[in-house]
């Protein structure tokens, strides 16, 4: 395959050994669910029956753990990013992590936190155009603050109370018929 002049030689298949080796110091550089490493391991394996020993090795001696990956990874959206509660699952669901260690750790990261102290912090850390204090009018501008909020990851209950809080015309603001699984864009 030519790439911009260049010719792009494939990656050289590996052995169980080297494909231990490989994953070790991927790992090293980036964590991930098990299920994203057998993907990448797939296309480096020699023989697709060497992956399942190399990810039970790495599992037993702990370079390989779901359940830690999800806790950090879901701790890290939220405090990190400031994404909501359905925004962070769905990014773990995107990673592959099963849906119960998923739904687990979501709930440990969030237990004890209120949805509209933590739309609060997002809009004053993301949304410098409502952080202004004046009431906002136009109603394209809601709208938008609204979708946006939602692919944060909130629920839309509580982005129209944080909206009504900020609007100009709370009164007119009315509830959208949806579900509460917001799209999971990057923002």
């Amino acid at each position: 395959m030519e790439q911009r002049g260049k010719v792009r030689k494939s990656a050289p298949k590996l052995a169980e050994g080297e494909l231990f080796e490989y994953s070790v110091r991927y790992l090293a550089q980036r964590s991930c669910s098990s299920e994203e490493l057998k993907t990448r391991l797939r296309r480096r394996a020699a023989k697709l029956t060497d992956i399942d020993p190399v990810i039970a090795r790495l599992k037993d001696i702990g370079y390989l753990n779901d359940r830690k990956f999800a806790e950090s990874f879901a701790s890290l959206r939220a405090e990190n990013d400031g994404f909501g509660r359905m925004r962070v699952l769905s990014d773990l669901r995107s990673r592959r992590i099963a849906p119960g260690t998923a739904e687990k750790a979501v709930a440990e990261v969030f237990e004890g936190k209120e949805e509209a102290a933590l739309i609060d912090a997002y809009i004053e850390r993301r949304m410098s155009s409502l952080r202004t204090g004046e009431p906002i009018e136009d109603p394209r501008e809601l709208a938008k603050a609204y979708r946006r909020l939602r692919r944060a990851g909130f629920t839309s209950g509580g982005v129209l109370s944080a909206l009504k809080r900020r609007a100009a015309r709370p009164e007119e603001i009315e509830e959208p018929l949806e579900d509460d699984e917001p799209a999971a864009d990057p923002d």
